[in-house]
């Protein structure tokens, strides 16, 4: 995980890093636990493009596509992109699932409380308390970066 942030710096500038989180896997629950952080990232880059330095990223460290949804040496999502709202076979902004995810919210809401979902126009944080109870998210360490 560290050696992904470290390479989203070639993307633009880190803005803020939460804590890292173990959490139960979803959907497909037969596979080991996964962590979790969100990162703020400033960058020129526009969404497709990021989409495109993302998945290369992601490559370059070993991930397959091998099962939906299944054990993966790391996975990297555009969460938000400022207030875009964006609908394409390659690309879906804001994240389709984000706002049922505790796993997406909680270290969203450490570094982005007050973003503003552009579709439901609810904060990660309110869209953090609306979720019900379940989901088991554990804080791992205070800061992915630390």
């Amino acid at each position: 995980m560290r050696e992904a942030i470290r390479r989203l710096e070639s993307t633009g500038k880190l803005r803020s890093l939460s804590s890292i989180y173990e959490t139960e896997p979803v959907e497909f629950t037969d596979q080991p636990q996964f962590l979790n952080c969100a990162v703020a990232l400033e960058t020129s880059s526009t969404p497709e493009q990021l989409m495109l330095q993302l998945l290369t990223i992601e490559k370059a460290m070993g991930r397959q596509r091998i099962q939906k949804k299944g054990p993966r040496t790391i996975d990297l999502d555009i969460l938000l992109f400022e207030d875009e709202v964006i609908a394409t076979p390659v690309l879906t902004i804001p994240h389709p699932a984000m706002q049922y995810r505790r796993f997406v919210l909680e270290p969203l809401a450490e570094v982005a409380p007050d973003a503003m979902h552009p579709v439901l126009r609810k904060t990660v944080r309110e869209l953090l308390e609306e979720l019900p109870s379940g989901q088991s998210v554990r804080r791992m360490e205070p800061k992915a970066n630390d």
